[in-house]
């Protein structure tokens, strides 16, 4: 955390780049185990990393998964899981997910065009919702940024959940994120790298220390 802003360090595949993540203050480290993700990594891979990762709150990230995989996410010892799905998902899912892993470790990440907020459904049933820039063909990972003020509105609207903002951030934009949005909780990924699923440690060190000046501006 960094003048109480929470971190999370996306798209992790190697240790070294979890060492580094974890040198640089980051909360939480994210691990992806969408197979169509760039960035994927397995479950049998992640088993074989996770005794020497850093002691940090590991995030299990994935598209519309079953309660089963889940389920054997948090047995092989991740913290928190993360699920990005469409905005259609039936409220039975929604609350399957919630069911199996806890609202107080289910981050939502809903597919949200424009003209349409989170719901009920979903914010009662995931305590951490996040917010990724919409785009048509994927789920999340465009490197694109998204719609600041709406997230600024929900956040507003609905303090009784945690908001992650999401999409596109980076070194030379995180400052105008804060201010537009109000986040105290963001997610990083494409925005500190070098190629997919590999970090720049000289781009995150950037992060970091435009994170601290943003965060400490009057």
């Amino acid at each position: 955390m960094i003048h109480g802003i929470r971190f999370k360090v996306c798209g992790l595949t190697s240790l070294v780049d979890a060492d580094f993540a974890d040198r640089c203050g980051a909360d939480y480290l994210g691990f992806i185990l969408y197979p169509k993700s760039p960035r994927h990594l397995s479950l049998t891979q992640y088993r074989a990393m996770a005794p020497r990762l850093p002691d940090r709150r590991k995030v299990a990230v994935s598209v519309s998964p079953s309660v089963d995989d889940l389920k054997a996410w948090r047995d092989a010892g991740f913290d928190y899981f993360q699920i990005h799905h469409p905005i259609d998902t039936p409220a039975a899912q929604l609350t399957a997910w919630s069911e199996a892993v806890g609202a107080k470790h289910l981050w939502l990440a809903p597919k949200l065009p424009p003209e349409i907020d989170v719901s009920e459904v979903a914010r009662k049933a995931a305590k951490f919702i996040l917010f990724d820039t919409f785009h048509a063909a994927g789920f999340g990972g465009s490197g694109q940024t998204g719609d600041w003020g709406k997230f600024a509105r929900l956040r507003a609207a609905h303090p009784e959940n945690f908001w992650i903002l999401a999409g596109g951030l980076n070194p030379e934009n995180i400052g105008n994120a804060l201010r537009a949005s109000g986040a105290r909780f963001v997610d990083i990924s494409s925005g500190v790298e070098s190629a997919p699923g590999v970090k720049d440690e000289a781009k995150l060190k950037r992060f970091v220390v435009a994170l601290h000046h943003a965060a400490t501006a009057p």
